[in-house]
């Protein structure tokens, strides 16, 4: 059975996969940008949890992070499509369907990159905080 973390990271990728841009979760960069666009959902960091007894709970602010790339001449306004519709995508439901208490996204911090004899890649990361509290830190 998967852990409460696991079930939500697997929660947010179905979430992103229902965008029109390809997503991916812990791939690496692959050669070819779709045309719709790239995300990339990285695990991230639970964190430091706070602890409270009786009954013995852990609540997590879990910050993982979603890397958005576009490819093309417009990338500047393709990338900030593909950023809202992550950002429409996670206000259509902040629990994930009751599975954490509350889904954030931080602004995103976008990088242009050259490739050498291709359209350069526009990219960022759009750190997402997940809040969730569950029994064992392990299950």
């Amino acid at each position: 059975m998967p852990t409460p973390r696991e079930t939500i990271l697997a929660a947010l990728h179905a979430r992103l996969s229902a965008l029109p841009a390809t997503a991916l979760r812990g791939d690496a960069l692959p050669e070819r940008v779709p045309a719709a666009g790239l995300l990339i959902l990285r695990d991230g960091e639970p964190g430091e949890p706070e602890v409270t007894l009786s009954p013995l709970r852990y609540h997590y602010q879990h910050r993982a992070e979603i890397e958005a790339v576009v490819q093309g001449a417009a990338r500047d306004t393709a990338f900030d499509t593909l950023c809202a519709s992550v950002g429409a995508a996670l206000a259509a439901d902040r629990t994930l369907g009751g599975l954490c208490d509350w889904v954030e996204a931080e602004a995103p911090r976008p990088v242009d990159l050259a490739v050498e004899g291709a359209a350069s890649l526009k990219a960022g990361v759009i750190p997402v905080i997940l809040h969730y509290s569950t029994a064992d830190p392990l299950a």
